[in-house]
């Protein structure tokens, strides 16, 4: 047919048990046998009620063990990697209508709702990221974490819930695996077990393969919101106040050098993505990212990603090299989407040298940790600096630090907006511009509390005159609405 049948036709095998009994003891056929890595009792295996309740209804087990027999009857039939040229809307009507066909012929008890879902169900391995594929679409969602192919998490609202849907079995799973990161250039097999990469979509995604991974492989994908998420979203949020979002405004516009801290999933890249929307059009930007993930609405981006190794271990192209390359590459901005290691020195370098307004963000659990980590990071690459000289280069190249976090009801805000002022002797010297006091006379399941401004003169209060915002700039900081 039109998608690719197979010349040769597998012979029809008559069923071994009859099929208006698919729960009886007895043999079952090949494909059946197969149908799940656990066997367990419908209300527990959630390979099987994952595709029965998306289907909406009917006995959780009999769809799986359905659909399974239906899928590799299927397989049997087609040429999948005609298929896979053809594409998924070329070859949608087919597999539907083959789908009906081999449910006639097997004499199985499916409706429309379930033969159609079984051809999306199908379609998804084929094309898609198998049973996930659902989780992605999802816009509620905001990580999928896969531990192994029986066990899948996702957060919602900044709650982590198991939800019941399930990989067929382990090689199902490192096959999805190494279809991501092929779709990015990238190779994650048992002796490169380890990979970082990207969806079309632009989400995020960390590969852990056996037998780094014990109980199968490990995925974990970090969703971006399809509506980029801007200041207002975020004082509507709660993440900070009206003040404190114009004072960061103010601060991209002037072309401030800023570092945004925060743990893992705290809402850093989020945040450094609402920054970079103040930021001139007229401007060129070089982005340089370990996987790809910022998403710059400026006409002018340069977009820069890593290179791991090769198989022999040469051609690696670090955010070191990059960072160094991009200095020659005329860029008004530097943003890094994460600094972790010894390419600290080259960022701070970048930030002294006429490249105001840089950005990277780091994982820090408060401001003077973030001061801390940046000193370290830069010695581990340059061990011989004197510590002094290292704090003497932030102070300069440093000006702002928006320490972000995630807590214990799920949401983030920023805590501090913290302004690096100088140095005493050999200590660095900051002060909050703002910070977010929790309310400790009451404990709820939401964390409360309020934004309050520090109420002092910023050391950019001339930086900002010089962009026509100073006066604004202490209005906010002094007045009421923080």
């Amino acid at each position: 047919m039109g998608f690719g049948r197979k010349t040769t036709v597998a012979p029809e095998r008559a069923p071994e048990a009859p099929p208006e009994a698919p729960a009886a003891p007895g043999p079952e056929p090949t494909a059946e046998a197969q149908a799940s890595p656990a066997p367990a009792p419908a209300s527990s295996a959630p390979a099987a009620t994952a595709p029965a309740r998306a289907a909406g209804g009917g006995d959780g087990a009999t769809f799986h063990r359905n659909f399974m027999l239906v899928r590799d009857r299927l397989f049997e039939l087609m040429d999948v990697s005609a298929a896979v040229s053809a594409g998924r809307e070329a070859v949608h009507k087919e597999v539907l209508q083959t789908v009906g066909e081999i449910a006639s012929r097997e004499r199985l008890r499916m409706t429309a709702a379930e033969q159609e879902r079984t051809c999306t169900l199908i379609l998804n391995d084929m094309f898609g990221l198998g049973p996930i594929e659902p989780l992605l679409d999802d816009a509620g969602i905001s990580d999928i974490l896969i531990n192994g192919p029986a066990q899948i998490y996702v957060e919602r609202g900044g709650k982590l819930q198991c939800t019941d849907i399930a990989f067929r079995d382990n090689d199902h799973l490192v096959n999805v695996a190494q279809r991501i990161a092929a779709s990015v250039g990238r190779r994650v097999d048992e002796m490169s077990p380890l990979c970082d990469a990207r969806l079309a979509d632009g989400s995020r995604v960390n590969i852990v393969l056996p037998p780094l991974a014990i109980d199968g492989a490990s995925i974990s994908i970090r969703k971006f919101a399809k509506n980029k998420v801007g200041f207002q979203r975020m004082v509507e949020g709660g993440s900070v106040s009206p003040a404190m979002a114009r004072v960061l405004e103010i601060a991209s516009r002037c072309r401030l050098n800023i570092v945004i801290s925060g743990g893992t999933g705290s809402g850093k890249t989020t945040l450094l993505n609402a920054l970079s929307q103040m930021i001139d059009p007229g401007e060129r930007i070089v982005t340089i990212e370990d996987a790809a993930e910022l998403q710059l609405q400026q006409p002018h981006v340069v977009r820069l990603e890593t290179r791991p190794p090769s198989i022999e271990g040469g051609g690696e192209i670090t955010q070191r090299d990059l960072v160094k390359n991009a200095l020659r590459m005329r860029p008004d901005r530097i943003i890094l989407g994460e600094t972790r290691g010894a390419e600290a020195f080259d960022v701070l370098q970048a930030m002294n040298t006429g490249h105001d307004g840089s950005m990277t963000t780091l994982h820090a659990n408060s401001p003077r940790d973030a001061l801390s980590r940046l000193e370290n990071m830069v010695l581990s690459g340059n061990p011989n600096l004197p510590q002094r000289a290292i704090r003497g280069q932030i102070v300069s190249a440093v000006n702002l630090i928006i320490q972000v976090s995630r807590l214990r009801d799920g949401s983030r805000r920023v805590l501090y907006l913290t302004e690096v002022v100088g140095m005493e002797g050999d200590v660095i010297i900051t002060q909050d511009l703002f910070k977010f006091e929790y309310d400790a006379g009451e404990f709820t399941a939401d964390v409360r509390g309020r934004f309050v401004s520090g109420h002092v003169r910023p050391v950019f209060y001339d930086r900002a005159n010089y962009f026509g915002v100073g006066q604004e700039l202490m209005a906010l900081l002094t007045g009421s609405g923080a």
